[in-house]
């Protein structure tokens, strides 16, 4: 059995993007981890792989896949898992995680991250995967909610008894990205604060945010991208409290990974993630 504890602390943490080095070097207030994406750092060395050792003394960092593939129909890439633990014996992060998507066929890599049917028949093949990243890296992994944009037909499961069965199954933990709940909520038309009611909280060993696009679809409804790429809705804030009044507190990530602002724009949103997380302790300490 893998270690079942949270190594990151109950603070805002960022996504660590090159460009913010130096400011975070500077004054790291209100930041008390990092994420980076693992696929940017399975080189042998070089300025990043310098950078990200030195931060890895002042900060504890969370690494997050993007590219594994969980939910494919194929197996695990064998050199994709080679890299990725020979980063996780140096580095030793705080967390690991990734989604419950896929992005893989046969010998094609899509640049995105699709949705799943929630049948028994996924649920076997997620779980599998899960079980043999874990024995790879030698470590407890989180699996993320995604952000939906239709449903199958095929589902037997809702996607919280989904995440908890997967969680149930395997022993890993889950990451619970409150923006996708949003946008999967509004673009599928459920309650978001039911999914938040219905999903194993217990399990949750991070929670991220992020910013989200509008649209419409076709027939003129609302349609909501999952872009990373501006600052998070007041809607989405909301829906975070909501959800650490039920959880308490836990790691929170702000991501912004396209059209990345300067320093002082992600900083303060990485205040007001602060504050949800002060606004909580001070209620229970009253």
């Amino acid at each position: 059995m893998f270690d079942q504890s949270n190594h990151l602390p109950a603070l805002p943490g960022v996504g660590y993007k090159p460009q913010h080095y130096s400011d975070l070097l500077a004054d790291p207030a209100p930041v008390g981890w990092l994420e980076i994406h693992a696929e940017n750092y399975m080189g042998a060395g070089g300025r990043p792989i310098a950078q990200l050792k030195y931060l890895a003394e002042r900060f504890p960092i969370s690494v997050h896949g993007v590219g594994l593939s969980i939910g494919g129909e194929c197996d695990l890439d064998p050199d994709h898992l080679a890299r990725l633990e020979h980063l996780c014996d140096w580095l030793n992060p705080a967390s690991f995680s990734e989604h419950l998507a896929w992005s893989t066929h046969e010998s094609a890599f899509l640049n995105d991250l699709l949705p799943l049917p929630y049948t028994e028949a996924t649920l076997n093949r997620v779980c599998a995967h899960i079980d043999q990243l874990q024995d790879v890296i030698g470590r407890r992994m989180l699996l993320e909610n995604p952000s939906s944009y239709l449903a199958f037909d095929e589902s037997t499961y809702e996607e919280p008894a989904f995440l908890a069965e997967v969680s149930k199954r395997t022993g890993c933990g889950l990451l619970l990205d409150v923006n996708n709940i949003f946008v999967s909520a509004t673009n599928l038309n459920y309650d978001p604060r039911a999914y938040v009611d219905a999903f194993p909280l217990d399990k949750v060993g991070e929670i991220h945010l992020g910013g989200h696009d509008e649209d419409e679809d076709d027939h003129g409804a609302p349609l909501l991208i999952d872009s990373h790429g501006r600052e998070v809705a007041d809607p989405v804030w909301t829906l975070l409290d909501y959800t650490l009044a039920r959880s308490g507190p836990l790691p929170t990530l702000i991501e912004w990974d396209t059209d990345v602002p300067e320093w002082p724009l992600l900083a303060a949103e990485a205040r007001r993630a602060q504050t949800a997380l002060a606004q909580l302790d001070s209620k229970v300490t009253a």
